[in-house]
């Protein structure tokens, strides 16, 4: 039985003194049939261990209703297989730029401020997850033969709160659930963070970008003695819709990593490859000192500026990585494993057949609920990704006045009698012109992504303050929710009313079309283009790429290998605004990052 034990200043394995040379690769952000690829590309950079989030909504989206928990488990036999250890970090609270931090639509929708607290309803539903997701953990640790050294108790807390009873519930229930590898926490290298984030008797760790010196000095003042360990190396960083992209030099990065290693410490980098934000999953953040301003959705890439790219490919920073952790290396490291190849020959996908988005609605939305006194919020709808039509009629008669969806989050397209009268933001909520009295509303209100991180945390989506016309509010709501996990049903598309793409450009609505994949099979990714589209969703062979945006900077969903077949692949966008010409782009995919100047991250 193997023994990993966290010593007075080393990681122990066995007695022996061990650093973890770690790097962050999400299971649920990389197509499965790739873990091993890129798995083989950590061991080759030069670690020993890989580190994964859970997220807790991926698996129960819907309350009691759980989808493959079992993934972490054949993750985690991947890795095993790889000859490298893991670290698990399962939550329940997870930030990683990821819709909600994680945290199920319906837990945050129903505790609200309660969470990752003390609380004892929010405590019982924890319990309930963590009795469904450990057993893939447990089973899998070091000390049973398996690959699992370390588990994180909740994550970055002292970032949020300072519920010291809540922590230290956690941590006991991760025992009582059986996990008896070590337990650490994380959290930013600030006296309050660590103060709000430790749990006593857990390995503290920090997390930062640049000056590994300073950073140990402070959680040296926490914590006096144990190994010390970056747990969130952070290489590059993550983008925002509508925002210049963010990079990092590769050699201040390598000249960071090294900073760490001499002084003695064990690291995982974050990310050593970031992966996708695949079918709608990309969380958001508010901007400010506190996490508290203006409203910032993440972008579908989550390439990260990481050593091994989006599309699985060695980086600058990889090469300049490898040499650095060559240096602690206990013998010659791998070779790297073949390079993905991209699409051999660029295919243009015509598409020809269309749907208006009331059609897909009907066919795919959820029943329309009673007249309600105020506009239910997606959370009331039970509505996590996608989309709520909400219809409310203006009394007459009365001269027409500004109307405004107060509390938007996020955006609206609105229809006034059945004709575009504008787009909404939570900026810009009030329509340009006045409506009169006696007309029908309809706002089509998309949530762009939670919120993952700060004080804003499960914020509610949809119009959460009601919709006015002048200073009156307006009664009698209709709401209908379009969510995004309906598309995922076997055969639900079939039954969405497709007829002949409209002539002219600027249609909503689901399209379809078709290309042949002669050739294809085998391939390690294509990049997918929409040239004059707005805003929307993407499926190839019915898996959902993600949102594409023309506020850019991200150009080009990436599609995995494995999603392309032999013969006939399917097509379809979901566009929300306003469609370009009824064709898309598939060939090799460029990252975001790609010969792009952006913002310089430290």
């Amino acid at each position: 039985m193997t023994d990993f034990t966290v010593g007075d200043d080393h990681f122990r394995l066995d007695g022996k003194p061990v650093r973890l040379l770690s790097g962050a690769l999400h299971y649920f952000r990389v197509h499965e049939e790739q873990w091993e690829h890129r798995l083989a590309m950590l061991a080759a950079m030069g670690l020993n261990c890989v580190e994964t989030y859970v997220p807790w909504n991926l698996h129960e989206e819907r309350e009691g209703v759980y989808r493959d928990v079992g993934a972490l488990g054949r993750f985690l036999d991947a890795v095993e297989r790889a000859g490298l250890w893991a670290v698990v970090r399962p939550g329940p609270y997870i930030c990683a730029e990821w819709e909600n931090g994680g945290l199920p639509v319906w837990v945050t929708g129903r505790f609200g401020r309660r969470v990752r607290t003390r609380d004892a309803a929010y405590r019982a539903v924890v319990e309930r997850w963590f009795r469904e997701l450990l057993p893939q953990v447990v089973r899998r640790q070091v000390d049973r033969g398996g690959p699992v050294i370390l588990v994180q108790a909740e994550n970055e807390y002292g970032s949020y709160g300072s519920d010291a009873v809540y922590l230290e519930w956690l941590a006991g229930l991760l025992r009582r659930c059986g996990v008896s590898v070590p337990l650490f926490t994380s959290d930013g290298p600030e006296d309050h963070m660590l103060t709000g984030g430790s749990v006593p008797g857990l390995l503290a760790t920090a997390n930062f970008g640049s000056g590994a010196r300073e950073g140990f000095e402070v959680l040296r003042r926490h914590q006096p003695k144990g190994p010390l360990m970056c747990m969130e190396f952070w290489c590059g960083w993550f983008d925002h819709w509508g925002a210049e992209p963010v990079v990092r030099d590769a050699g201040q990065a390598a000249e960071a990593l090294r900073e760490v290693l001499e002084c003695g410490a064990s690291v995982n980098i974050y990310m050593a490859h970031g992966g996708t934000n695949f079918a709608g999953w990309a969380g958001a953040n508010r901007g400010g000192p506190v996490q508290d301003g203006e409203f910032q959705p993440t972008v579908t890439s989550y390439d990260y500026d990481a050593p091994v790219d989006e599309y699985g490919r060695a980086t600058e920073k990889f090469h300049l990585f490898r040499k650095v952790l060559q240096e602690y290396a206990q013998g010659p490291l791998p070779a790297l494993p073949p390079e993905p190849a991209g699409l051999a020959v660029p295919v243009r996908v015509e598409l020809d057949g269309w749907a208006g988005l009331d059609g897909v609605l009907e066919a795919l939305g959820d029943p329309e609920g009673p007249e309600s006194g105020v506009a239910p919020t997606f959370e009331e709808l039970g509505v996590g990704r996608g989309l709520v039509r909400y219809r409310v009629a203006v009394p007459g008669p009365r001269i027409p006045y500004p109307l405004t969806a107060a509390g938007l989050r996020d955006r609206a397209v609105v229809y006034v009698d059945g004709v575009r009268a504008g787009v909404l933001t939570e900026e810009s909520a009030t329509l340009p012109e006045p409506v009169g009295g006696g007309a029908v509303v309809e706002l089509w209100v998309e949530s762009l992504g939670r919120v993952n991180y700060g004080p804003r945390l499960g914020e509610p989506k949809g119009i959460t303050g009601g919709v006015l016309h002048e200073r009156q509010y307006l009664h009698g709501v209709r709401a209908r929710g379009l969510r995004l996990d309906a598309f995922e049903e076997a055969g639900a598309v079939a039954g969405v009313p497709f007829g002949p793409v409209p002539v002219a450009s600027g249609e909503r609505g689901l399209f379809r079309g078709t290309f042949t994949g002669a050739g294809t099979v085998g391939v390690g990714h294509a990049g997918l283009r929409l040239p004059g589209w707005t805003r929307g969703f993407v499926w190839v062979n019915g898996f959902c790429l993600g949102r594409y945006w023309s506020a850019g900077p991200q150009e080009t969903l990436y599609v995995p290998g494995p999603v392309l077949r032999e013969g006939v692949n399917e097509v379809w966008v979901l566009e929300l605004e306003g469609a370009g010409g009824p064709s898309v782009e598939l060939g090799p995919g460029v990252p975001v990052r790609s010969g792009t100047p952006g913002v310089v991250q430290p």
